[in-house]
């Protein structure tokens, strides 16, 4: 691969002090840790470490715990920090919301979202136009198969087996990557259909000669099951917590194809692929297809809790006529609105979707050498900000490494890497923030390099 552009667009922020093993904890880190372990309720989607550290404060690509010691984010705190920590126009708007409107009835229209439904629409590709928020993702993603259901009359909801669509009731019944088992009787009709995971293929395939088999397979025993209700499938254009499998060319278009056919609407989940992320506006755009319903949160409020459902004007009209109602308190806060109004503003006017794809390139270019040298790693995908590697035992049968996720995520974050681990540990996950340079690059692939020698000689 031809090197990258260097990426000159930002300023490091200097990291005098990153990860510092070793340092004691201070009396006021000890003090924190001691309440968390009385008073905080475990129920993190990742696990609890109460000797891990505390975090302060953060600028751009870096955060900060309370002892002082620095830490290259390349999660991008739960990936809604994409735009970089505090970034200052989100700081901005939400001091200006601060002294004008914070909250408002969501029975009545507040001008922030009024202008934020507008600039949406002039984004999302026709005939996606009408939209409205909420705060989380699980919110948007219940709140998509709710349009879903009232449109067709169906309540038959699917997607694929390793899709993460959010922890709520409804979500969570659509969650396949994983935290699905425990928290039944979900709602009748969700169920899982085969992903599109070519470096293991659930049927034994290759791709292209499979012809799409996993949707064929799929369809055949969604049409066997169904009780002639069907109302849509929900799928992620990428799938991130599923450990970043991305689908071949032309899967998603032969999808929306199969769902056209059964009176199907086919919902795009794009909290962790939207907005810039990956090297384009939406994910969908890479496959010219436009879903019946589009659903985006994480970095959508650069940091401010805010989600979104865009649907067609054809789709809101026939459920608003039917009565749904879907709402919460917060629904559609001014300050959230502003918070989100100024993030597209930033994604637009930094040229954002540019951004992506030159970081892309260049964390490729060390994911790559990395595993040309460390034969644990299987597989390298992804693309733009959200890129993975799989750890394998052995790379001619593809065994998992489970237990090497962990301990190279342990050895890194006490060298100052923060990033996800998924699959049970063998996939490690990087959202880097769109402010992350070069040096950063640098140094976080340096990183990785020893915790990835260190397990390897064990």
């Amino acid at each position: 691969m031809d090197s990258p552009e260097r990426i000159t667009f930002t300023q490091d922020v200097p990291l005098t002090r990153l990860g510092a093993a070793g340092d004691a904890r201070s009396a006021a880190s000890q003090r924190l840790a001691g309440l968390a372990r009385q008073f905080f309720f475990r129920n993190r989607l990742d696990r609890v470490d109460f000797d891990a550290p505390i975090l302060a404060r953060g600028t751009g690509s870096v955060v900060e715990d309370v002892d002082g010691r620095q830490y290259l984010d390349f999660n991008s705190g739960q990936m809604c920090a994409a735009l970089g920590h505090n970034h200052p126009r989100i700081v901005a708007a939400i001091r200006e919301s601060a002294q004008t409107l914070i909250h408002a009835s969501s029975s009545l229209f507040n001008v922030k979202e009024i202008e934020l439904a507008a600039r949406l629409a002039d984004l999302v590709d026709r005939p996606l136009q009408k939209s409205f928020f909420l705060s989380s993702g699980s919110d948007a993603n219940e709140a998509a198969i709710t349009v879903a259901k009232k449109y067709t009359g169906g309540y038959e909801v699917a997607s694929p087996h390793v899709s993460f669509h959010g922890l709520s009731d409804a979500s969570r019944a659509l969650t396949f990557a994983a935290w699905h088992r425990g928290y039944g009787p979900y709602p009748a009709g969700t169920c899982a259909i085969v992903a599109p995971y070519c470096y293991r293929c659930p049927l034994s395939q290759t791709f292209p000669k499979c012809e799409f088999a996993c949707l064929k397979t799929s369809f055949e025993l969604l049409d066997a099951q169904s009780a002639g209700a069907g109302a849509a499938v929900i799928t992620e254009p990428l799938y991130s917590a599923g450990g970043v499998i991305e689908p071949p060319p032309g899967w998603l278009r032969e999808l929306k194809l199969m769902c056209e056919a059964r009176g199907l609407l086919l919902v795009l989940d794009e909290a962790q692929t939207g907005l810039a992320k990956l090297g384009s506006m939406f994910a969908y755009q890479r496959e010219g297809v436009v879903p019946d319903i589009l659903t985006l949160s994480k970095h959508f409020g650069g940091g401010v809790e805010i989600s979104a459902v865009v649907t067609t004007p054809e789709i809101e009209d026939r459920v608003a006529s039917r009565g749904m109602v879907f709402s919460h308190s917060h629904t559609s806060d001014p300050m959230a609105c502003a918070a989100a109004l100024a993030s597209l503003d930033i994604i637009t006017r930094e040229r954002l979707v540019d951004r992506a794809t030159l970081i892309g390139l260049y964390w490729r270019q060390k994911l790559d050498g990395l595993a040309a040298r460390h034969e644990i790693i299987g597989d390298v995908r992804g693309r733009g900000l959200l890129q993975g590697i799989e750890l394998v035992r052995d790379r001619e049968t593809k065994e998992p490494f489970f237990d090497a996720g962990p301990r190279i995520a342990d050895r890194c974050l006490n060298r100052g890497l923060l990033f996800s681990v998924r699959r049970k540990g063998s996939v490690l996950r990087f959202v880097p923030p769109f402010t992350t340079t070069e040096s950063q690059m640098e140094k976080a692939a340096e990183i990785l390099d020893g915790a990835l020698s260190a397990v390897e000689s064990r």
